[in-house]
Order: structure tokens, then C-alpha cells, then sequence
């Protein structure tokens, strides 16, 4: 038998999962998915706070010497580059001038240059125009908007605790559905639909444990991903949601221990719009202490679409499934 570099035993990354009951034939989990039981974990997590900030994009999105990057976020037009230096930059969308959309501007030299009539920013206030709180926290970008968020602000978001970035490959996916954050949450909090709903990707999933109130507010899966076939990776991963609009879920045993999937809802339309739309930004943070993964690293370039067509699969189903909620509840047909 093999031994690793650490003196553990050497185990594949994958296992053979023997013959089992098809999609029809696993055990139904409605009983254990309780409305009450995922209403509470949504309610806990909508109290917690989130200082203003929401999630705009992947920090790829906004490269150094690149285009601006624009996104509509609670109604509100935002727009994002970088200086000369690679520092982020950000504010209002559009141009104090006429209006123009910034967005479709350009970065000369770190400086947004309007390309209707050539009204140059460089970050700082000019004419009625104010730059808003930004945050680069090396794989998302995000804005902090007070009159959006209505909270008391914070200097910072909360970033969830990550994988070293040197020792991990990560990801950007980010899809629109006509929702409300809440519904995409709601979505996450609900680990039980996971291999009824996509098959394609998980089987043998058990929720080990449930939360147990606001100190203990973790769902614990025993789930096992499915590469190809009847070769899975088996692991235990946690669900929490650490604020309003973000849902993390991190392996903690098993292949891949340590490694996190952030999801994060950032309205796009305002409160109360009649037509809600919400931005699904879900950062994949994945590392392995085994010796092979370093060529993973050295391939990522390659490995972030696939990582990302993985990712768009089960956001096809799942803002699906969201959309399907909030169209319930805003016509008062949602159960519960």
C-alpha cells in the first residue's frame, strides 16, 4: 500500500460506488425537508448582517489596463475599473455630464474616460459624481451601497474564510433568474432536493445533521458527487449562511477538505419591483493536499470553464427552482 509524503495512507480520489436504487427507488426526503425547518434557517440568515455590501462580479471581471465593468445592483447603475496601480475602482454609472452609460466608456492610463464627450474620473468625487465603497477580496469584486442595503455600513464585507490562494484553483459563475435573493437562498438551505433534483451530479445524499438554532446553524450532508459513471468522490460538507445573501458550503471531510462553494444573490431591480431579478454569483474555491494538485493549478486556466459548465448545469435546475418560488409566493399560492 502506498504512503503520502505526510505518512497517511494512500487513497484514490475516487471511489466505485456499487449498484444502488435508481432516482425512483431512493428514499423520499419530503418529510425530512420541512417548510418550518428551511423557513427558520431563511430567517436567521435574512437578520444577520451584511454592512451594505453585495457582490458584483468575479475580480477577473475588472482586469487592470481592461474595460470597465457595469451591473445594475438593487436599481442602482454601478460601475467598476482599476487604476494604474490595479486598485479598484468605483461609483455611480452613469456619467454626471448627460448620463451617458459608463460602463461603455473606457480605462486610460486608471483613469474612466466617458466616451460621449470625454469627462475623465479618476476615483474621487468631481462634479456631483461620488465614488462608491469598494472591496477586492482576490476572487470577487463587491460594492458597498447604503441607500441599497438600508443597514448600519461596515468598512468591509464579511469574506468568507477561504482555501490559501496558492494552493487553489477557483471559479466564477454568475447566472440571472427572475427572483428574489431569498428565493435563491431558500434554494441553498434545502440540501435534501440535491439528488432528486440533479442526479446528474449527487447521489447517496443524507443530511447527517439539521440546525439547531442560532448557535448551530449548519446543515451537514454526507453526499457523493458524480464524475462519470459509478466513480464518485464521497464527502461531508456544511451549509450555514453567514449573511442575508450568501449561502457557503465547505467540505470538511473527505477529497477536497477545506474547500468552499460561496454562493451569493445580489438583486439586480430594486425592493418591491414588480419583475425581480436577482444575479447568482457562486465562487468555487477548491483545494487538495494531495501532491497531483498542483498540476490542477498549473491547469486552471483550463479547468475554469469546465468548472464553470458544471456550475451553469445545476443553476439551469436550481433558478428554475427559484423562479418557480417566487412566483408562488408573489401570487400567495407558496405552501406554508
Amino acid at each position: 500500500m502506498r504512503k503520502r509524503a505526510d505518512g497517511r495512507r494512500w487513497t484514490p480520489p475516487l471511489r466505485r460506488r456499487p449498484d444502488g436504487p435508481d432516482w425512483a427507488a431512493q428514499g423520499p426526503t419530503w418529510r425530512q425537508a420541512r417548510p418550518a425547518l428551511i423557513a427558520d434557517a431563511l430567517k436567521r440568515a435574512s437578520t444577520r448582517p451584511s454592512g451594505n455590501w453585495f457582490v458584483v462580479g468575479a475580480s477577473r471581471d475588472v482586469p487592470v489596463g481592461g474595460r470597465p465593468y457595469g451591473r445594475t445592483v438593487g436599481g442602482v447603475e454601478v460601475v467598476l475599473w482599476r487604476s494604474a496601480a490595479g486598485e479598484l475602482r468605483g461609483g455611480p454609472g452613469a456619467c454626471p455630464h448627460l448620463g451617458a452609460p459608463l460602463r461603455d466608456s473606457r480605462v486610460v492610463c486608471g483613469t474612466l474616460v466617458c466616451h460621449w464627450h470625454g469627462l475623465a474620473l479618476d476615483g474621487t468625487p468631481f462634479a456631483g459624481w461620488s465614488p462608491y465603497p469598494v472591496h477586492d477580496d482576490g476572487v470577487l469584486v463587491w460594492v458597498r451601497l447604503d441607500a441599497v442595503g438600508g443597514e448600519e455600513p461596515s468598512e468591509r464585507p464579511l469574506v468568507p474564510t477561504r482555501p490559501a490562494a496558492d494552493g487553489a484553483v477557483d471559479s466564477v459563475f454568475t447566472a440571472v433568474g427572475r427572483c428574489e435573493p431569498q428565493d435563491v437562498v431558500a434554494n441553498r438551505l434545502d440540501p435534501w432536493h440535491g439528488s432528486w433534483f440533479h442526479p446528474y451530479s449527487f447521489v447517496d445524499l443524507t443530511v447527517v445533521r439539521e440546525p439547531q438554532g442560532e448557535e448551530d446553524d449548519a446543515f451537514v450532508v454526507d453526499v457523493s458527487f458524480r464524475v462519470a459513471g459509478r466513480l464518485v468522490v464521497p464527502v461531508r460538507a456544511e451549509f450555514t449562511a453567514p449573511g442575508p445573501r450568501t449561502v457557503l458550503m465547505r467540505i470538511t471531510e473527505g477529497e477536497g477538505a477545506t474547500s468552499v462553494v460561496e454562493t451569493h444573490a445580489t438583486p439586480l431591480t430594486g425592493e418591491g419591483d414588480a419583475h425581480p431579478r436577482t444575479a447568482v454569483v457562486e465562487a468555487v474555491v477548491a483545494a487538495s493536499d494531495r501532491r497531483g494538485f498542483a498540476l490542477a493549478r498549473a491547469a486552471a486556466p483550463v479547468l475554469r470553464p469546465l468548472m464553470r459548465r458544471t456550475a451553469g448545469r445545476l443553476w439551469r435546475d436550481d433558478l428554475a427552482y427559484a423562479e418557480r418560488r417566487w412566483a408562488l409566493r408573489s401570487t400567495g399560492r407558496f405552501p406554508g
